[in-house]
């Protein structure tokens, strides 16, 4: 599938975002990353993920207009010759959020449905941008009990008082019982 919110370009700043879902054993990183590297594009950006039994690529390449599209038909014939679901399309180059300060929340407890929404509820309330997220449930070793782990990087804007942020949400996760820390990324 092709959606396409491009405007005309000039130079090297055209980008493409890919996005491909695939049974796990099949990922097609590496048929991917040569299909964008032979068609005169750099990988700029990578993620992969295991899903459940499936594989989730998002990448995004960088090039002149001519070789992006290049790179479109070549995903074009490889997603009617894959068994693969891949969607494409034209992106623009992200906005510096300088005024963003990058921090790092994580959260485990006892599993039970719900917990992510008010999570992310919390930081949508307090107008803070969800920058990554994963989550998942796993079994505790120990006891058995089912478990809840997020790991969340969030952009919080520079005139916000930390402190007193970190209070607040503390607070919220004790009101939860969720076991929370959030600090600064260190990187």
């Amino acid at each position: 599938m092709l959606l396409n919110r491009s405007s005309v370009r000039t130079g090297n700043d055209n980008q493409l975002l890919i996005q491909t879902l695939t049974p796990s054993p099949r990922t097609p990183l590496l048929s991917l990353a040569r299909r964008i590297a032979d068609a005169g594009c750099n990988l700029a950006d990578a993620r992969v993920a295991t899903i459940g039994p499936d594989t989730s690529l998002t990448l995004l390449a960088t090039g002149a207009w001519d070789a992006v599209a290049k790179l479109e038909s070549s995903l074009a014939k490889l997603a009617r010759e894959e068994d693969l679901h891949l969607v494409h399309y034209r992106t623009d180059s992200r906005e510096q959020a300088s005024r963003l300060l990058p921090y790092l929340v994580e959260v485990i407890s006892a599993d039970r449905p719900g917990i992510l929404v008010k999570i992310i509820d919390f930081f949508d309330r307090h107008e803070i941008a969800v920058e990554q997220l994963s989550s998942m449930r796993y079994q505790a070793m120990q006891t058995g009990a089912a478990m809840f782990q997020a790991q969340i990087t969030v952009g919080i804007p520079a005139d916000t008082h930390i402190a007193a942020l970190r209070d607040d949400f503390l607070e919220f996760c004790d009101g939860l019982n969720l076991d929370a820390i959030m600090d600064p990324v260190k990187f």
